[in-house]
């Protein structure tokens, strides 16, 4: 975009502006752009002025280089535009006019996820048919959903202002603000399990889901009780071995592919490898990081999915701290792995992991 100051523009989870800016300024260094000024924070969104934008091959390789922790949706273009009372959509067309890009696959109205944000999204559903319809007629999005071309986002700020950015699928979710539209299952015990399903759709393709989530797979789920992360690998048709010393509850406490243990997942192990390894356990994020990486590195399974509790304080510093150690042990097995690192939705005070064996 060449409207106005550019920006680096990311939404987050209200109470991780500082942990999001700084997932923005480890971009705009692995860019090679260099930050125009501080991050401006407000609550449920960042953003950070840049000198000039990247290109988006340059800003996919950062991506890459430097993947966003706190940050649900990352996109680049303005600072917040002035949008009129009445016409909203002159102002946004003439900023999209303004970009280099021919035309978009998609259309995005956005706003921060917090209780004013979602004041405007009432706004954003009269909003979005007139703008995609005029920005069709003007040739600036696609009649179809493209995922192959650019995104369009308009991330409001209020009712009155709005950045117009753009980015592309490989730099976010599938999910529209990053937000996944799970539905509780009956018969769960906890809601827990809206974590472990988001967790598979932001760390596994679909193809991936099918081949490595299969029947006949075998998993272990430690701080198993009352039974929210078994029951999503159970449903899957896999094996769970579910250790814990409290009680499994719903559908899974009698679920034939359930194995209960009442023992210590801090200290047992299985007898032969598993194919997963899940983990909820609530300890401090670096005796978890180092547990998990330990089965990894170990043999003792060859994927894992976990959670990190993070302290009130220094939250940014500590996952970079488990990160590290994570690698250190892998890498002091001969292994090479692949360790992401995100906080979902549903995730609290905490972010979750992924950690496989690469093949």
């Amino acid at each position: 975009m060449t409207t106005g100051a550019s920006v680096i523009v990311a939404l987050c989870r209200a109470g991780f502006e500082p942990e999001c800016a700084r997932d923005l300024q480890a971009l705009s260094e692995a860019a090679q752009v260099d930050a125009a000024a501080t991050p401006i924070l407000a609550p449920g969104i960042v953003m950070l002025p840049l000198a000039r934008l990247p290109a988006d091959a340059r800003m996919s390789d950062a991506v890459v280089r430097r993947p966003p922790i706190f940050s649900r949706e990352i996109c680049l273009g303005t600072a917040p535009l002035t949008l009129g009372e009445r016409d909203r959509i002159t102002p946004i067309v003439h900023a999209v006019r303004a970009n280099d890009i021919p035309s978009f696959g998609s259309l995005l109205l956005e706003y921060p996820d917090t209780n004013d944000g979602k004041q405007l999204s009432s706004l954003c559903r009269r909003l979005d048919p007139l703008l995609r319809e005029t920005l069709r007629a003007a040739q600036l999005l696609s009649a179809e959903d493209d995922l192959r071309l650019p995104r369009l986002h308009v991330v409001f700020t209020s009712k009155q202002e709005a950045c117009v950015a753009t980015s592309v699928p490989a730099w976010n979710s599938a999910w529209p603000m990053g937000i996944p539209r799970l539905k509780m299952p009956r018969g769960v015990p906890s809601r827990s399990t809206l974590k472990l399903a988001e967790a598979f759709g932001a760390f596994l393709t679909d193809d991936e889901q099918l081949r490595l989530l299969r029947p006949g797979l075998r998993a272990v789920d430690l701080g198993a009780a009352p039974g929210g992360w078994t029951w999503q690998l159970a449903h899957r048709g896999v094996r769970v071995t579910a250790v814990d010393n409290g009680p499994m509850k719903g559908s899974v406490a009698d679920d034939p592919l359930v194995t209960h243990l009442r023992e210590d997942g801090l200290t047992w192990r299985p007898r032969r490898p598993v194919d997963w390894l899940v983990c909820d356990i609530v300890l401090q994020p670096i005796r978890i990081a180092e547990l998990v990486a330990r089965w990894i590195a170990d043999g003792a399974a060859r994927r894992a999915i976990f959670n990190l509790k993070l302290p009130m304080k220094k939250r940014y510093d500590e996952v970079q701290r488990c990160a590290q150690r994570m690698r250190e042990i892998t890498e002091g097995a001969g292994l090479s792995v692949d360790l992401r690192i995100r906080q979902l939705y549903h995730d609290r005070e905490e972010v979750t992991g992924y950690l496989a064996r690469r093949d």
